[in-house]
């Protein structure tokens, strides 16, 4: 029986390629148009997994997906990293001169902002998607309108690509993780995510990641959220890599003793690039 896999996005979009490379092309998928669309078709049970990008190299966090996976209750099973390549692509016959606005999504534009700074006539405007541009010039017949997407969503929307590897830096991933509704216990684990609520007491950050570093946890993420029922409160959202998983269990029982409130959000093994 093929899975259900939520995506952000539709065919072309880099979430399409990921769910096609994680679960394959007999995977069921189901494209929607928010983040929040795709969190709760897990939470509800419309969809098995999910797909959802969490950062980017060059752009960094997407904040508001943090406290989505929060608020949905959902649980990390697996992370992937996903070379991002962006391309500038229009209406075939089009030329640069052509061009009055570029379309894309935010991050997307921020990662390609150091080409779109030599057109400066170009009005640059915030959509949904990378694919749903591109597939929206083809369908209307855009002229005048660019859309930064991939390769993939070239060919899929028939639209020529004017520019080729227009991201700042070479060197680009985005950092996707799949999401199930509950989480997975896996013996050969060595990285975790973790949402920690420190008590508000002076030092306790400091004392909490001088704690984690003795248990030999390296920490490759942190992230502070805001608790929103408690201003001026924060939550600490934190991806964690370690060697002895004893270790890792007792550091965890350390935390809800002595720091605040824990709750892992997934175990699952690294596959940084």
């Amino acid at each position: 029986m093929s899975q259900k896999v939520a995506i952000q996005g539709i065919p072309g979009s880099f979430h399409h390629q990921v769910a096609l490379l994680e679960f394959g092309s007999q995977s069921q998928i189901l494209p929607f148009s928010t983040f929040e669309a795709v969190a709760k078709a897990v939470s509800s049970g419309e969809a098995d997994v999910a797909v959802m990008a969490i950062e980017n190299s060059i752009a960094g966090a997407i904040l508001p997906n943090y406290e989505l996976i929060d608020r949905y209750d959902l649980a990390i099973w697996e992370e992937f990293y996903l070379p991002i390549s962006h391309q500038l692509m229009a209406l075939p016959g089009q030329q640069l001169s052509d061009l009055i606005e570029v379309r894309s999504h935010p991050m997307a534009l921020l990662q390609c902002k150091q080409f779109l700074s030599q057109f400066p006539h170009l009005q640059q405007q915030d959509d949904v998607d990378t694919a749903t541009v591109a597939k929206r010039i083809r369908d209307e017949k855009l002229k005048g309108t660019a859309a930064i997407a991939s390769k993939i969503a070239a060919e899929i929307y028939e639209l020529e690509i004017l520019a080729e590897d227009i991201q700042t830096v070479e060197n680009n991933f985005t950092r996707f993780i799949i999401l199930g509704k509950s989480a997975k216990n896996s013996k050969t684990a060595n990285k975790a995510s973790l949402k920690i609520n420190i008590k508000n007491e002076s030092g306790g950050l400091a004392k909490l990641l001088s704690m984690l570093a003795e248990k030999g946890l390296n920490l490759s993420k942190i992230q502070s959220i805001p608790v929103m029922e408690r201003p001026w409160e924060y939550a600490f959202f934190i991806d964690a890599v370690f060697e002895d998983h004893q270790l890792f269990l007792e550091a965890m029982e350390q935390v809800k003793r002595d720091f605040g409130t824990l709750k892992i959000v997934g175990q699952y093994m690294s596959r940084k690039q």
